[in-house]
This record gives C-alpha cells, structure tokens and sequence, in this order.
C-alpha cells in the first residue's frame, strides 16, 4: 500500500516538473541536453512539433513576401527561373521533341503567366500555400528518414512522434537563419536562403565548390548538433557520439546524392541554391 502511495507521490511529482512549452524553446537554446532529457521523460507532445514547425514555415513565408518586394531581387529570381526554363526547351529543341517557334511560344505564355500571378494577392496565396504544404511534406518525410535509421540501424527505443518533437523544437534554431537570411537578402539584394559561405560569397551552389562552402553554415551546423541530442535523448540512448554521427552523415550524404542527381536533373537544382 506504502509503495502504490509512493508511485502516485512520484508520479504527481514528475508531472508537475513537465517543461512547459516556452521552457523547452528557450531550453533549446540555453541547455539542449538537459531539455530534450527532461522532454524524453514524458509522452511525445504533439504541440511540441507542431507550434514550431507551423511557426517557421510561417516566417519563412512571410520573409520571402517582404524580401520579394525587393525589385532587384525579384528581377533576378524571374531572371533565373527563365533562364533554366529556357535552358530544358533548348534541349528538347535540340534533340527535335519541339520546334524552335513552339519553344518561344511557349516562353513567351509561361512569362506572361508569371507577370500575371507572379505578384500580387494571387502570387502570394499560391506561394504561401505552396510553402505550407511543401514545408510539411519535406518536415514528415525527412523525420521519417531519421527515425528509420535511429529505430532500425542504432536500435533506439523511440517513437516517430518522438521523432517528430527532437526535428520540431529544432526548427526554433531554424528560425533565427530564416530572419537572418532575410535581413541579409535585403541588405545584399540578392536572394539568400541560408548564411553560409556560399551564400555570403554568392557561390553557385550547383559546383562541387559551392557544395561544400553550402556546408560551412554555423547556424546549420548548429541545428543538426541540437538534433542529434533531441534524437537520441528522445531514443533513449547513453550515447548521443553515434547519433551525431548519424544526423550529420545523412545531412552531408544525402544532399551530396541530391547534388549529384541534380546534375542529370536540372529542376532539382532549384534545390541546391
């Protein structure tokens, strides 16, 4: 009976102890380890995820508005975007799939198309929504990639919503590059979505140069350090060496495939910069 008594006692206890959200954003900053230890001891809270994600896609969205107002920015963003548009008709002129009068019409519709819709209300609502929905799909696929390889190759005993909380307050850090980056586009006039080196240098990210300066990114690397502690605090693990290991091999492996596809695959190279 004395022990039940105890168990509650413990019990009420911890509960009590539950970092409360605002506790756990700045913890993430402050003390990581001890933050994502403290988080680890309780279920998975779906607000935890999701509060931050919804808030970093929000400024992310609202800092390419704000940025875009920029009439040089703008200018070389429609300017770029022609330019590999253009780049994949001359190739199918090239090897004959369309004629030459085919490709300008359908240069000339598509530059049209994005006069009209390219700013404006219209412009805004469809790139807004578009960050939203890309913004999720990639958050939930990439935690995904991260989980698997966290429950299956280092044999952590945690949850995909677990997942979900260590990749989610880590977007927090995520944040502060989004506003910086903003703030440095209007500064510079160019587009920048990371303050890497690359970016500070205007390096062409599609070179193997440009490649790795993309890497030395401070603020990436430290939000990648913040995940491989959230990963394996919230997997339970003694060892958080392996889970470093694991988040930043798959960070640098798995943009340096996408890189390398990206060369076969023009489009995707509108992911590299």
């Amino acid at each position: 009976m004395d022990n039940d008594t105890n168990q509650v006692a413990d019990q009420s206890t911890s509960e009590e102890n539950e970092l409360n959200h605002s506790d756990k954003m700045i913890g993430i900053f402050s003390s990581p380890t001890s933050t994502f230890e403290s988080v680890s001891k309780f279920p998975p809270r779906t607000k935890d995820w999701l509060l931050p994600i919804f808030l970093l896609l929000l400024i992310v969205a609202v800092s390419r508005i704000i940025v875009m107002n920029n009439d040089v920015i703008k200018f070389e963003m429609k300017q770029k975007q022609l330019a590999k548009i253009e780049e994949g008709f001359n190739k199918a002129v090239a090897d004959g799939s369309m004629t030459q009068q085919q490709a300008d019409e359908q240069m000339d519709r598509i530059q049209e198309q994005m006069d009209r819709f390219g700013s404006g209300t219209i412009g805004i609502i469809i790139q807004t929504v578009s960050i939203f929905i890309v913004g999720f799909i990639l958050f939930f696929i990439v935690t995904g990639i991260y989980f698997l390889f966290a429950k299956f190759l280092l044999k952590g005993d945690g949850t995909y919503t677990g997942a979900l909380v260590a990749n989610g307050l880590t977007a927090y850090i995520a944040i502060i590059t989004t506003i910086l980056a903003a703030i440095l586009s209007l500064v510079f006039s160019r587009m920048m979505n990371d303050v890497s080196v690359a970016s500070l240098i205007n390096s062409d990210k599609t070179t193997i140069v440009g490649f790795v300066l993309g890497k030395l990114d401070i603020l990436s690397i430290w939000a990648y350090a913040v995940f491989s502690i959230g990963l394996a605090k919230m997997f339970k693990s003694t060892s958080t060496g392996k889970y470093y290991a694991m988040v930043f091999g798959l960070w640098i492996i798995g943009t340096f495939i996408l890189f390398i596809i990206a060369k076969s695959v023009p489009f995707l190279s509108n992911f590299m910069q």
